[in-house]
């Protein structure tokens, strides 16, 4: 598993998303990548400990992709060895009534990661720039000043909405939080594959909408929205990542792959030191406890 070169999955300059892998070759089974994640999260699992000790920076971890991309279950098994006061996980859903009393980016505000701990949004802000672009009379239930019939709803909305969220990443990054984005890039064969397993398999089936037929019909405008995201919003703070996504260990595999070395690097994150005059008595302190 060390043919990957995290270099390879960051997005630097403008793509074309056709022309990103939704699978890659691998020189490993299922069952060897399985273990390497196993180890990674582990490693993944540790560093989380000090930086909840160290407490000046926060990890927010994006993840976006069509439906069945698999969202649900990397999370499931990047994060299975982490301290669970430690990782927090928000699924960003249809706005609820609260939700659309205040700005669009309120609900993702209040969401974000404390200092010391991971954050991960299984849909993210971005959803504002995608579902929206693609079903524009959902912001007519945003009840926005001047955009009173979606007619109004031009490219310069569009180019304000995409200003609004760089400058929110780049707030939150420019105040201790690190910043990681993630697009599941499956492809419509293997989507297809796995609808059609959830209708297969009964215990699958709770999983199926009907909607998702409705909005895999609408595959070619999703993957141009997403390509836009991708080359609006992929900042040297704030990288996205396209993650090949058809298959589901390699997946997982690469995005703790990418947290873990990524977050390696910082080599100021360590755990704080006892001051000295406590560290001093440390043998008098064991003698005392030993004694009673």
């Amino acid at each position: 598993m060390d043919n990957f070169n995290i270099e390879d999955f960051k997005i630097t300059s403008k793509i074309s998303l056709k022309d990103q892998p939704t699978k890659l070759s691998v020189l490993a089974d299922e069952d060897t990548i399985k273990e390497e994640l196993k180890s990674v999260r582990r490693q993944l699992g540790k560093l989380q400990d000090t930086l909840y000790a160290h407490g000046k920076y926060s990890v927010l971890i994006c993840l976006q992709g069509m439906d069945t991309s698999g969202k649900d279950s990397l999370i499931r098994e990047v994060f299975k060895d982490f301290n669970v006061r430690g990782v927090e996980v928000h699924s960003f859903k249809v706005p609820t009534e609260l939700e659309l009393k205040h700005d669009y980016l309120w609900r993702h505000y209040i969401a974000l990661p404390a200092r010391g701990k991971f954050g991960v949004f299984n849909r993210t802000h971005y959803e504002n720039v995608l579902v929206t672009r693609v079903h524009p009379y959902y912001i007519m239930g945003e009840n926005i000043p001047g955009i009173d019939d979606v007619s109004k709803i031009d490219d310069a909305f569009w180019d304000k909405r995409y200003e609004q969220i760089n400058n929110f990443e780049k707030h939150i990054a420019e105040n201790g939080t690190l910043i990681f984005k993630f697009f599941l890039n499956l492809s419509k064969d293997e989507q297809k594959f796995r609808l059609l397993r959830r209708l297969r398999k009964e215990e699958k089936n709770w999983k199926f909408s009907s909607g998702d037929l409705k909005e895999r019909k609408l595959w070619d405008k999703y993957q141009e929205c997403y390509e836009e995201v991708l080359n609006r919003s992929s900042k040297p703070h704030a990288l996205w990542y396209n993650i090949p996504a058809d298959d589901k260990p390699v997946a997982r595999y690469l995005v703790a792959k990418i947290l873990y070395d990524t977050l390696s690097t910082y080599s100021n994150i360590k755990e704080p030191e006892l001051p000295a005059k406590e560290k001093a008595n440390i043998n008098l302190y064991k003698q005392e406890l030993e004694n009673e």
